[in-house]
């Protein structure tokens, strides 16, 4: 198991969630490949663009979704 410091949880956080989400994403978009036999390469490009795209936004945006979601809910005590 990798011994990654907390304070880079972020990080690693929104590497973990852009690569599921680009790989869902990309899977979707690359479905009518299957009857040809080429899913796997055009999943692979699609995904490493939507991933390599993605890190930087979900960097970015995770803090403030995170300020929002806590603004939207309430604490149940």
């Amino acid at each position: 198991m990798l011994r990654i410091p907390r304070r880079y949880a972020h990080f690693v956080f929104a590497i973990i969630q852009s690569g599921l989400t680009s790989a869902v994403a990309a899977a979707i978009a690359c479905a009518p490949f299957l009857q040809q036999s080429t899913f796997l390469e055009h999943w692979l490009i699609s995904w490493s663009i939507a991933w390599a795209t993605m890190v930087p936004i979900v960097l970015l945006a995770a803090p403030a979704i995170r300020r929002l979601a806590i603004l939207l809910t309430i604490a149940s005590d």
